[in-house]
């Protein structure tokens, strides 16, 4: 009987002891449902969590089978200990139970993540960017440095890029000039011409007594210059000035040409002595600038030692090399139009009155009346002189397009180049 009480008692204090303290994770039919439908068992078991005065320990008692967990809260936390513990429960629960259907969104959603570095990796137009960025970056820290450089080699060389200046206009003043007295034909300006004549010369002898200590007429004699340093940048200024200045002497011969009486050099002889005049220009040209190179080349490097020297003459054969065979392609056009100047080609033959009669007796380019008709390969009517200014740009037939001619005479409307011959 006695050991039947003290069962009583131990069973009432358990009994007693599962009142007071609360289950940490009890999981209900309606949760393990869930679980089962999803696939997944979840076997939980009733933890009891006691209060422990302040040992800091975790006591079991192998009688009982309970496990004793100490925790300390503070005193404002003893009412609401046990709500906060079942709404943790409880949130750890929900997660868990929508955790399943939360990981296919993480998992569709972590390879877009990874798509930007893989494109940074990949992709060469980011890296370009940055390039020009620092470029851009570079040359803005860079502008104020640049500006103050840019302003002093101007004020170093304001004397020089002066005289380029006023020689380059010079040149587009005047050819735009003689080419309009030439589209004008019989109509042009004797005054103009004149005016035009005087301005070049007076241009020249204004530049050459400039410099005159500098002796640079020299030049268009094949000779150099008495220059006292002949650097780098003072064979360029004075092949410069010496290209400028032979155009100039060549433009004067085309005023002198126009100036001539339209009885003593027809329309189509007129052409030809332009064209004739330029390529001789351009000729002289290519020669000019041999002297002064071949000093630079040869005589600057004296300085140098034995080296220097050596280096210095094979460099001028390359270039008097190179130079050759470049003076070989102007020859031979040269000499091309030597023979057309002498042979005297017409472009088609004349036509007949009843050509002109079918035609209409209007010339297509001019609409006017034909004058001097002329019949192309194509059977095409035109004026003698309308004609010969059209192939002066062209090579077929204004109507047709049949090519008539091989070769562009472009220089037979006055025209001058351009291009500098530097070297």
């Amino acid at each position: 009987m006695k050991l039947r009480a003290q069962n009583d008692r131990t069973d009432s204090r358990r009994a007693l002891k599962l009142r007071e303290s609360p289950t940490v994770m009890q999981p209900k039919s309606s949760e393990q449902d869930d679980h089962a439908v999803n696939g997944l068992s979840l076997t939980l078991q009733p933890v009891l969590l006691t209060r422990t005065p302040a040992s800091g320990a975790a006591a079991a008692n192998p009688e009982s089978n309970e496990v004793r967990v100490p925790m300390t809260s503070g005193p404002g936390e003893s009412s609401g200990g046990a709500s906060s513990r079942r709404s943790r429960v409880g949130s750890h629960s929900h997660s868990h139970s929508h955790g399943h259907n939360q990981n296919p969104h993480h998992s569709s959603s972590e390879p877009e993540l990874d798509l930007p570095d893989s494109d940074l990796d990949s992709g060469e137009p980011s890296t370009s960017l940055s390039e020009l960025r620092c470029l851009f970056r570079w040359l803005q820290k860079s502008l104020p440095f640049l500006i103050i450089l840019g302003a002093k080699l101007v004020t170093q060389h304001t004397l020089g890029l002066a005289v380029g200046v006023g020689l380059f206009m010079t040149f587009l003043y005047v050819n735009k000039n003689i080419q309009k007295q030439v589209f004008l034909q019989d109509r042009h300006s004797k005054l103009e011409c004149v005016w035009l004549l005087l301005f070049l010369i007076s241009s020249t002898v204004l530049l050459y007594y400039t410099f005159l200590t500098e002796t640079l007429y020299h030049c268009l004699i094949f000779l150099s210059p008495t220059i006292e340093q002949l650097g780098f940048w003072e064979v360029l200024w004075a092949v410069g000035i010496t290209n400028f200045i032979i155009k100039f002497l060549f433009m004067g011969i085309k005023c002198l040409i126009l100036l001539l009486p339209s009885s003593w050099v027809t329309y189509r002889t007129q052409g030809r002595w332009l064209m004739l005049t330029e390529e001789l220009c351009q000729v002289h040209q290519a020669m000019a600038p041999v002297s002064l190179w071949f000093q630079y080349l040869v005589i600057h490097q004296e300085a140098d030692g034995t080296l220097g020297l050596t280096l210095g003459v094979l460099l001028a054969l390359l270039y008097l090399i190179l130079k050759l065979l470049a003076l070989y392609g102007q020859w031979t056009s040269l000499l091309k139009t030597v023979r057309q100047c002498l042979k005297g080609e017409l472009t088609g033959t004349a036509a007949t009155r009843s050509q002109c009669s079918m035609a209409g007796d209007v010339c297509p380019i001019c609409r006017g009346e034909y004058r001097e008709p002329r019949a192309l390969l194509c059977q095409h009517i035109f004026c003698d002189k309308c004609i010969a200014l059209w192939f002066n740009r062209e090579k077929s037939c204004p109507l047709c397009r049949t090519v008539i001619t091989e070769k562009v005479y472009q220089w037979r409307d006055g025209a001058t180049s351009p291009h500098l011959q530097i070297y």
